[in-house]
């Protein structure tokens, strides 16, 4: 099976699109002005909602939603049990390293759908072998 032209968008790309103070946020306005399509999943939609309410306010909380809806290459995967049972295999092999759920959710989406690159701060994004954008930059 070939790798997949899709990216992987994780919750920090998302906010540093969409928070001009963030310091990766003009590559992020740069990458987002012509992305390839994006998957991303209903965790980090989850917690990209909750780190703009906590940071900021519910105005800013439902304007990232918004943002979410008006993504048009940014396709949302919902999380069910199969994909938390791999994650939490992932988070016990990996059980050094500060992951969340989410994070863990998102590295067996990217393996399992052969993502080409993953739109992430998080350096440990990496532990699979999916190269980050802010990497190339």
């Amino acid at each position: 099976m070939a790798i997949s032209r899709e990216a992987y968008c994780d919750t920090s790309a998302l906010i540093a699109f969409m928070d001009a103070s963030d310091s990766h946020h003009s590559l992020f306005v740069r990458l987002f002005a012509d992305p390839p399509r994006l998957v991303t999943t209903s965790l980090v939609v989850a917690e990209g909602h909750g780190w703009f309410l906590r940071r900021f306010d519910q105005g800013r909380a439902l304007g990232f939603l918004s943002m979410i809806e008006a993504c048009e290459p940014l396709a949302v995967i919902s999380v069910g049990s199969a994909e938390i049972a791999a994650a939490t295999a992932l988070l016990r092999r990996f059980a050094d390293q500060q992951l969340t759920l989410a994070d863990a959710v998102g590295l067996h989406v990217m393996k399992v759908r052969r993502s080409r690159a993953c739109w992430s701060t998080d350096r440990h994004l990496r532990l699979t072998g999916v190269p980050l954008v802010i990497d190339d930059t």
